[in-house]
């Protein structure tokens, strides 16, 4: 019924008091929990669970009993791995959860945020010290339905946060600009907040920032972007620069975020949770020194926004030797129907379906495939999914973990 009623006009702006009365039951149920802890909390397309984990290591090294609640895992010390395909859960899964976290003694929390949990009143009751903004491309206008609908949604967050750290090289930073109560800005090409001297390199990042030097055990452009947004925070919270340096490059990797998986292959394999176009764009960015094939595996969710799907099968088309078009959370999607709307924007990018274009309608197969098409010093991609632990089809969720498949699959050809 619920899916029924979910495919209705109008539905999601229907349920809004529903959803606000659900924030205010759980605010006062666990205690306005929030009140008790400093929390930095962050938004924007991509870049938001890295970002949250990084400030997260940074302040838990530096000596700060610090909870985290992202899309990959939540706790304080010991963390739990998030099992719902959901980043900022339910108001009442989260009061309980930052309730935990304020019991067990933690002084800080960061919280990555969403637009739909904005949008939603899950956040209500929980004050925000700090707010980060990471980046605003094309995603969620199934929910949104406009790019603006969207960005305000996101500013919510920056209007109630006492402080605003924002990235300047994203257009939507003036419009944050404006409605945020006070702020600093961080970026590449421009901003506050500079880094000079950066080294892109297969095993991570380095740069300068403010006399200190800042380096990450993960690769990848966007990761000078979400580290100099740690070290920015890091300054703001008054941590000395040797504990920015430190917590920044002591955090080895984030689940699901460009692990790079050796089995003793003679080829590389990178499984990715990057599915909107921009995040995909920004992978293929930090891999175009690599000299053998790319090979990619992706697939798109069902019952979400399919405008981005030719986008995404252009971009796959445009940077991939070859490409494997595959299932995600198809739901009760058709799934022949989402391949479709991948392969048309393959096809534009000039990929010849069974040449250099694959339809593999289960994922593990796919990415069978894709290693066995592997050669020596090739790259193969397994994008979209990342750290899940689970894939939505019709009769609901099943088992399946992309980087569990990868290893298996490795060790078999070995």
């Amino acid at each position: 019924m619920k899916k029924l009623l979910e495919k209705l006009p109008f539905y999601n702006q229907a349920v809004l008091p529903y959803h606000y009365a659900q924030a205010v039951v759980a605010s006062v149920k666990n205690g306005f929990p929030g009140k008790k802890l400093r929390v930095i909390a962050v938004t924007g397309t991509n870049g938001k669970t890295t970002t949250c984990f990084m400030i997260w290591n940074m302040l838990k090294e530096a000596g700060f009993k610090t909870g985290l609640m992202t899309t990959v895992a939540y706790g304080t010390d010991k963390l739990k791995p998030e099992l719902g395909h959901m980043t900022t859960v339910d108001a009442l899964t989260l009061n309980s959860r930052i309730k935990t976290i304020a019991d067990e003694g933690a002084e800080f929390l960061v919280l990555e945020v969403t637009s739909h949990a904005l949008a939603e009143f899950r956040t209500l009751g929980i004050p925000i010290e700090i707010a980060v903004f990471t980046n605003l491309t094309h995603e969620h206008l199934d929910y949104h339905k406009t790019l603006q609908e969207y960005r305000n949604a996101k500013g919510k967050l920056f209007k109630k946060a006492k402080f605003s750290i924002l990235n300047a090289d994203d257009p939507a930073t003036r419009y944050y600009k404006q409605i945020s109560k006070d702020y600093s800005t961080y970026g590449i090409k421009s901003g506050q907040n500079k880094p000079s001297k950066i080294q892109l390199q297969v095993s991570g990042v380095k740069y300068i920032y403010h006399d200190m030097h800042i380096e990450t055990q993960i690769p990848g452009e966007f990761n000078v972007y979400n580290s100099l947004a740690a070290a920015v925070v890091g300054e703001k919270l008054g941590l000395k620069p040797e504990q920015i340096e430190q917590g920044i490059k002591s955090l080895k990797s984030v689940e699901g975020r460009m692990n790079v998986i050796d089995e003793g292959q003679d080829f590389t394999v990178i499984v990715d949770y990057a599915h909107a176009p921009d995040a995909i764009e920004k992978v293929f960015e930090s891999v175009k020194g690599h000299k053998g094939k790319i090979i990619t595996v992706h697939g798109g969710a069902g019952r979400r926004d399919p405008s981005t799907r030719p986008i995404r099968g252009e971009i796959l088309g445009k940077h991939s030797d070859i490409v494997i078009i595959t299932e995600d959370d198809s739901r009760d999607e058709p799934l022949d129907q989402i391949m479709q709307g991948f392969k048309k924007g393959a096809e534009k990018a000039g990929k010849k379906e069974n040449k250099d274009l694959f339809l593999e309608p289960d994922r593990k197969e796919a990415i069978k495939l894709a290693i066995k098409k592997a050669k020596k010093g090739d790259l193969v991609l397994i994008l979209g999914k990342g750290h899940e632990k689970t894939i939505l089809r019709a009769d609901g969720p099943h088992d399946f973990e992309d980087i569990k498949v990868v290893k298996k699959e490795l060790k078999k050809v070995l």
